[in-house]
């Protein structure tokens, strides 16, 4: 999650994060945070519609949490609210496994199931490939949502 949603969710402004993050940096590793280049922040700007510098945008490179980082972030924001919206992230991310493990469970029985059968149901099973091709590749959703560098 980027820096400044993180700081919405929480209620603070996006430099206070940051300068909690900065005085507790040893809790935040590069698997925890780190922060985009300048290349990403291009195309994360082009996606969001920021202003350029001088014109009340950004200053600096955003930072991008990972799931640690955003547990580690509880640690470092100690409020009833960042609490509370830490419990909901974990949650969401929680979720978010096991709808991820649902789907490779169910491409994995129709694989399965098309062993068991000969060639009259393969047109079916080849449909049913078709479709789910157009929602996941590798057991991943297609369309990505959100930041990815």
């Amino acid at each position: 999650m980027l820096d400044f949603d993180l700081a919405l969710l929480y209620g603070v402004e996006t430099k206070v994060l940051i300068q909690s993050v900065k005085r507790n940096i040893e809790r935040f590793p590069e698997d925890f945070m780190f922060q985009l280049d300048g290349h990403e922040f291009e195309c994360l700007r082009s996606q969001i519609v920021t202003s350029k510098k001088g014109r009340g945008g950004r200053r600096y490179l955003p930072y991008v949490f990972t799931e640690q980082g955003v547990a580690m972030l509880s640690s470092v924001l100690n409020s009833k609210r960042a609490i509370q919206v830490n419990i909901a992230i974990m949650r969401t991310f929680t979720k978010l496994r096991e709808i991820m493990a649902t789907h490779k469970e169910l491409r994995q029985k129709i694989e399965e199931i098309e062993k068991k059968y000969d060639g009259q149901f393969q047109v079916v099973f080849a449909a049913i490939k078709e479709l789910f091709g157009k929602f996941h590749v590798a057991g991943k959703p297609k369309g990505r949502i959100g930041f990815h560098p």
